[in-house]
């Protein structure tokens, strides 16, 4: 097993068993975030800019709604009731061309809400396709160390919940925010077009109702915000439960999971209940107000038509206020609450959506894993003694290394591993390995073995750097590792996992991922090799069986002997068995055996093994107890010590 940190459970820290309580208020919207949110618009301004006059068009026509409607009834329908009264035959010319004029005006916003809506659809999810290519890419980047940090629940849900978040706030929230503010101004101007005392009112009525729903915004934010990290938290504990059926079946922990299940989705509801128990109370709250002032302004209105208080317009001065002015801004004040209280209302969704962009810059802005390596593996050929790079593949790989003064060497690549004092800890003040010191030659097979966290993965981690070393040397053909490349380095390297990936595709495709130019007939040889050919013959269409579920219909022991060919298609000169055989029966470990000694022969080799059956052809085994190298020998050398070896074998000790 390895020492690397524990997960934590279910992704999200919680706090106590009901989840993460008692987090304060909601802070601020993040005006950084936001503008990096806004940064992923800049490549589409043009399309934007067409979204803009199809925003300001819609407006315009919501406006002109309400003022015709003045216009219809004191330019119109008042002067044709007064012609009819007096006997003038009505002349209905001018009221048709005002009537199909905005029926123009209103095709055409019909138009434009349907290209602004079409725009907008394309626009997130083109940006949310780079959001998330931008996520998958930086991912490939991050240290082993992150992905023991985070489970892979918590992983998911940055490209599921909060790019979704991401897309609402795209495609609908900013969209709305900005039209909103467009038909305000609109709006308002027209409103002062109308009269100035009336709409002074409804200045006084909006910041009452702003007051108001303030308040009730700002509670909304805060469990929007709890909303999306305990989602994250129970997205990460379903992946968890998922992945561990077996051992929950076995313990039966079935009702414990339930439980702790409960909790957490009762967590999730909690917030979500409270986050929208408010969010659904703004609207009715607001439209409420609307009608309160709908009424006051009705009132005030007709009394300043009645008394013949002279009115006040932005563009006709003084006069008086006829029942069309009235009509329309009634009608001008209806459109003006409604834009405020979708602001108001879309004020949460921004919260939300800067909780899951801000979660998604978190993984962006992790450190990928750092690599000053210049030393890279190159193919080479021999010339009068001495190697030098090739184009093609030669079947020799050496190591080019360049110098301060320019000039480049060439070291031929033979598997030659020393490490020197070697130090480790992956908590600082917590070391997990003192003083490793071991010498690995081409084609040796070095074994270790001792109990659980006694630091043998954690030895191997190292080689492959996954982790870089405190204090010490590791050099590989007498080169420091740091100095290598760590892509060209872990090419160097074949490693058999005791925990198998497989990988939707076929059985050829998966014995490929080791070697992705390999042809089919290497595919089949290393199959060979690795005593996997007979089952994958069986298979119902042989190496083209398609796999699917990280490979659940095959058992533990066939994935693994893919996964050793898989390891074997790629020909390193030095290979890594963490618990190869652990999966694969007794009978099978056998036949596996066989073909692993083959797979094993002129390349450097380090078993990490609980079976001491497995290790007693070794060169040298290395006996590990709590990150310290007690005992190192052959297998004969070590029995005849009569130390923890001999007890392990003899089984006085057992392997935790």
């Amino acid at each position: 097993m390895s020492n690397a940190p524990k997960k934590p459970q279910g992704g999200m820290p919680m706090g106590g068993p009901h989840g993460p309580r008692g987090m304060g208020p909601r802070q601020p919207i993040n005006k950084k975030v936001l503008l990096r949110v806004l940064s992923y618009l800049k490549p589409y301004w043009p399309r934007l800019l067409v979204v803009f006059f199809c925003i300001v068009l819609d407006a315009i026509a919501t406006a002109s709604a309400a003022t015709f409607l003045g216009t219809l009834i004191d330019d119109y329908i008042v002067p044709l009731l007064a012609d009819a009264a007096s006997g003038i035959a009505p002349v209905y010319t001018g009221l048709l061309t005002a009537i199909l004029k905005m029926a123009g005006l209103y095709l055409l916003a019909v138009v434009a809400v349907f290209l602004q809506s079409r725009i907008m659809a394309i626009i997130s999810h083109s940006i949310l396709k780079n959001v998330r290519n931008e996520m998958f890419a930086h991912m490939q980047l991050l240290p082993i160390r992150y992905f023991d940090t985070h489970t892979h629940g918590e992983v998911m849900s940055f490209y599921t919940n909060d790019t979704d978040t991401l897309r609402q706030l795209i495609s609908q929230t900013l969209p709305n925010v900005f039209s909103s503010a467009i038909s305000l101004l609109v709006v308002f101007i027209s409103m002062l077009n109308c009269s100035v005392w009336l709409t002074l009112v409804v200045v006084l009525c909006t910041l009452a109702m702003l007051k108001v729903t303030g308040k009730l915004g700002a509670k909304s934010g805060t469990f929007f915000v709890k909303q999306q990290t305990s989602l994250a938290s129970l997205n990460g504990y379903i992946e968890e439960m998922i992945n561990g059926q077996k051992v929950v079946k076995v313990f039966n922990h079935e009702e414990i999971a339930k439980g702790e299940f409960d909790h957490r989705n009762d967590d999730l509801c909690e917030n979500a209940t409270s986050a929208n128990r408010f969010a659904n109370v703004m609207g009715p709250v607001s439209n409420n107000m609307g009608h309160i002032q709908y009424v006051i302004l009705a009132i005030i209105g007709g009394a300043m038509a009645i008394v013949g208080i002279t009115n006040l317009s932005l563009t006709g001065g003084f006069g008086t206020l006829t029942l069309g002015a009235i009509t329309a801004f009634l009608t001008l004040s209806r459109n003006f609450m409604r834009p405020i209280s979708q602001v108001m209302q879309q004020v949460n969704f921004i919260a939300m959506a800067m909780a899951g962009a801000e979660r998604i810059f978190s993984l962006l802005d992790e450190t990928p894993e750092a690599d000053e390596g210049y030393v890279t593996l190159v193919n080479a050929r021999e010339e009068n003694g001495k190697l030098v790079e090739s184009d093609k593949r030669t079947g020799i790989w050496a190591w080019k290394h360049p110098h301060q003064d320019g000039s480049v060497t060439y070291t031929r690549l033979t598997g030659n591993v020393e490490m020197t004092d070697v130090d480790f800890a992956y908590e600082e003040g917590k070391p997990v390995l003192h003083d490793i010191t071991l010498y690995a030659k081409p084609g040796q097979k070095v074994a270790f073995v001792g109990a659980t966290g006694a630091g043998k993965t954690t030895i191997t981690n190292l080689i492959n750097r996954f982790y870089d070393i405190a204090d010490g040397k590791i050099r590989y053909d007498g080169i420091n590792i740091n100095k290598i490349r760590k892509s060209d380095l872990r090419r160097s390297l074949g490693v058999v996992l005791q925990e198998v990936n497989l990988f939707t595709g076929t059985v050829m495709d998966n014995i490929r991922y080791g070697k992705l130019d390999a042809t089919d007939e290497e595919c089949i040889a290393a199959a060979k090799l690795a005593n996997a050919h007979d089952f994958i013959t069986r298979l119902p269409d042989g190496y083209n069986t398609m796999l699917t579920g990280d490979g659940g219909g095959l058992s533990q022991g066939q994935r693994q002997l893919i996964s050793i060919a898989r390891a074997a298609v790629a020909d390193p000169p030095v290979m890594i068995l963490d618990e190869a055989t652990s999966s694969i029966d007794t009978r099978t470990e056998a036949l596996v055996q066989r073909g692993m000694d083959q797979l094993m022969k002129g390349r450097t080799v380090f078993v990490i093994a609980h079976r001491l059956s497995t290790v007693q052809n070794a060169d040298v085994i290395m006996v590990l107890d709590h990150g310290r190298i007690i005992e190192r020998g052959t297998h004969e050398q070590l029995i005849a010590q009569h130390g923890q070896y001999y007890q392990l074998y003899t089984g006085a000790f057992e392997l935790e």
